[in-house]
Order: structure tokens, then sequence, then C-alpha cells
């Protein structure tokens, strides 16, 4: 049985962890640089740095966005191809989508860095603030089209069969970011500065080990001969990672507005709070992210097979596996929340109280995360992206931004925090209905009668 074969026959449980696993630990890995990056940098350079960098995140996020929309996307449109037997064309998507990944992310660059002060202040950076964001985020720009070729690529590892491949890539630039964010930040006293050159250093070191694999460990080839833009492939890719896109770009508006509020009722501390309380909560929440990304290339190929029980039972282990991660995490952030926040900055004992109780409050939904995530997930994974993004799009547009603005009217600084739970109940109620039909009606033709695949 090959790398591509396993898909189909391999034991379900077993494929789960197979892929899982990895992606997990890749992610956690990952995301565990975004705590350790904010400890450094508000042990190292202080507390008006760390907001500094979250009224910052939102250009991030918007590469991030680009970065799954031809990265996910790619690699959704390619399992469900390779589930019909057409490695042929699982290859020329993966030629498209590396031309798309280079080409988008040298244009963002250069819009961002003639237009970074301006978004700045749009963001909602204080004269306090500003010097930082600025400096961190220029350097950011300049090596963002090697971290979007890295990012979107190595998603797609995972659909020739290689999970571990796809760990290693996140691991190896977590490990070496966290490495030079110390030694730049610390020893060389290089500041908030230190710490976007380790980013940049770290994610030019993963490209290259992703382009490494495609060049010599993989099944699926980069090909010259695909390197040519074909609109039918670039309009499916578009289609297949839109929830994905939809969702982060939703998110930009999301902390757009987010820091607006927290800067009226709470103050650039209260901006520097939940930086720190959504790195933390990025990391609880990995696991299920890479149960999603580990579930993805066995619920698409086995789709576009036609075994539909296949794909029920991976979507059920999955859900299940992701319940009991959150549940456990959901506990660590109620019992442990003032030690994580002094971890950041022990001496500040203002921003220790108001975000412990902002960790508390903001994750108090989290035991339903896991469903949300994976459950929502699956309809990209079977081709259905528009189901996906209106169930993206009800959390961050009609949830979650007007409970921000609302909220802290009667509640002040701890209602934009209940806006986070608020949101996550109503939108895993919603993913729920649609869930229970899509499964109602999988496999069988518009008289109701089972499909034989």
């Amino acid at each position: 049985m090959d790398k591509i074969e396993q898909f189909g026959k391999g034991n379900i449980i077993l494929l789960l962890l197979k892929f899982s696993i990895p992606a997990t630990i890749g992610m956690m890995v990952s995301s565990l640089y975004n705590v350790v990056d904010r400890i450094f940098i508000g042990r190292g350079v202080g507390t008006d740095a760390i907001a500094g960098i979250t009224v910052a995140y939102p250009i991030p996020i918007v590469f991030m966005s680009f970065g799954l929309l031809i990265g996910y996307g790619a690699t959704a449109s390619i399992s469900i191809r390779l589930g019909e037997g057409n490695r042929k064309r699982a290859e020329h998507i993966m030629g498209n989508a590396f031309l798309l990944l280079l080409g988008v992310s040298v244009i963002l660059s250069i819009l961002g860095l003639i237009f970074l002060e301006p978004m700045m202040a749009l963001f909602g950076a204080s004269e306090s603030v500003m010097p930082y964001s600025v400096d961190y985020m220029t350097i950011i720009l300049i090596g963002a089209p090697i971290m979007g070729i890295g990012f979107g690529m190595n998603n797609m590892i995972r659909a020739d069969g290689s999970p571990r491949t796809a760990m290693t890539t996140m691991i190896i630039g977590a490990v070496v970011n966290i490495i030079l964010d110390y030694i730049f930040i610390f020893p060389l006293d290089m500041g908030i500065k230190g710490a976007a050159y380790a980013t940049i250093l770290a994610q030019v070191i993963s490209a290259i080990w992703v382009m490494n694999y495609f060049r010599k460990g993989s099944t699926l080839k980069l090909r010259f001969k695909n390197l040519k833009i074909k609109l039918d492939i670039l309009k499916n890719i578009a289609a297949m990672g839109s929830p994905q896109f939809s969702m982060q770009i939703v998110g930009v508006v999301m902390i757009i507005v987010l820091n607006k509020s927290l800067y009226h009722y709470g103050g650039d501390d209260a901006i520097a709070a939940m930086g720190i309380i959504m790195a933390f909560s990025m990391f609880m929440i990995m696991p299920v992210i890479g149960l999603s990304q580990g579930a993805q290339p066995i619920i698409g190929y086995n789709f576009g097979a036609g075994k539909y029980d296949r794909v029920r039972s991976a979507l059920v282990m999955a859900n299940v596996t992701a319940t009991v991660v959150v549940v456990i995490t959901f506990v660590i952030a109620q019992l442990f929340s003032k030690q994580i926040i002094s971890f950041v900055n022990p001496e500040d004992q203002g921003l220790i109280d108001m975000g412990s109780r902002g960790l508390r409050i903001f994750l108090a939904a989290l035991p339903i995360i896991g469903f949300q995530i994976i459950s929502s997930h699956y309809f990209q994974s079977v081709g259905k992206p528009r189901k996906s993004i209106m169930l993206n799009l009800l959390r961050q547009l009609i949830l979650f931004i007007p409970a921000v603005l609302i909220f802290p009217l009667f509640l002040g600084l701890d209602g934009i925090f209940w806006a986070g739970p608020f949101s996550d109940v109503g939108s895993a109620v919603l993913i729920g209905v649609f869930l229970f039909f899509e499964m109602r009606h999988l496999g069988k033709n518009r008289n109701g009668k089972e499909i034989k695949g």
C-alpha cells in the first residue's frame, strides 16, 4: 500500500493518529513560539512592546489568510483528485499553488511597506506603541514572501502522505525562532527588532526544508511544466480555500475592532493582556487544529472515492478526540490563569490581574471549541466551501464583533472578554444543525437512495 492508497484502505483510527499527531505536535510547537515570543518580549522589552505586536497582528493574519487560501485550498483539492486517481491533475494544482503563493506574497509585502504607518494608526496603535509596531512589521514584511511559500506549501506535504515531514517543518521553524529570539533580545539587546529578525530567519530555514522535500522526497513532484497558470485550477483553489481565507480576513476586522474597544475601556495594558490571552488561546486549541488538518486528507480522499462510511468514521473520531483535548485544556486555563499571565511579565501586577480574569472569561466555552472547529472544516474537506464560509463568518462577523461593541456598554472591559464564549456557543449550535442534516444526506442521491461507492 503506497502513501496515497492508505487513505482509502488503512484503519481509520490509526490513520487519524498517524496524520493528526504529527500535525498537532507541529502546530503546538509552532504556537508555543508565539507564547514564548511574548514572554521574551515582555521580560526583555516591556508591556508596550507586547501591545505593539498585538496591534500589528492583523498584518501577519492577512498573510496567513492568503497562505491558507492557497495552501489549504490546494491541499483539499489535491486530496480529492488523488481519491479519484488523478495524480497528474494533483501535481498541476500544486504547481499553480506555488506560483500563486509567491506572487501574492510579493504584492502584499510591497503594499504593506508602503502603507505601514497609516495601517498601524488604523489598527489602534497609540503614540507609545507605534514605534514598536513599525519596527517589528517592517522586518516581517521584507521577509514575508519566503514565509508565504514555506507556510502554504507545507500544507500540501500532508496531502502527499507525509505528515511527519510537515510536522518537522513546523518544529524546525519554531525551535530556531525561540533560540534566535533569546539570542537577539537578551545577549545582543536588539529589542523588538531582534524578535522580528528571529521570525524571518526561522521561516527562511523552514521554507528551504519544504522545497527540498518536494525536490527529493515527495510522491507528488513540483515539476517545471506545471508552473503554468490555469484559470480553472486557480478558481478551484480559491473556492476550496475560501472558508479559511474568509475566516482569517474577518478575523482581521475582528482584531481591529477588538483592539480599539480594548484601548477605549482599558488602555494599552488591556491590549497587551488580550495579546497574551490570544497567544495562549491559540496554543490551547492547536491540538484541535492539528486534528482537523490530519483528518482533512482522510475525509477528502474517501469522499472523492465515494467511501462515505469512512468519511463518517473519520469525522466522529476527530470530534470525540478534539472534545477530550479541549476539556483538559479548559481545566488548565481555569485553574492556572494567573500563573500563565505572570510568565510574560511577573512585575506588572495590573497586567496579571486583568489578563488572568480575561483568560478565564474568554475561554469559558472552550469545551465546545473542538466540535466547532472539526465540524466546520468538514464542509471544506468534502468540497462544500460555501457552507464552511457561512459557518465561519457567523462566529466572527455576526456574533463576535457586535458582542464586542455592545457587551462593554453594560459590563465594561469584562464585556469584551464575554464576547468570546457568547460567539462560540452560538456558532456551535448552528454548526451542529448543519452537520446533522449533512450526515443524513451524505452518500445519497436526490431520491434519498444510497450511492454505492
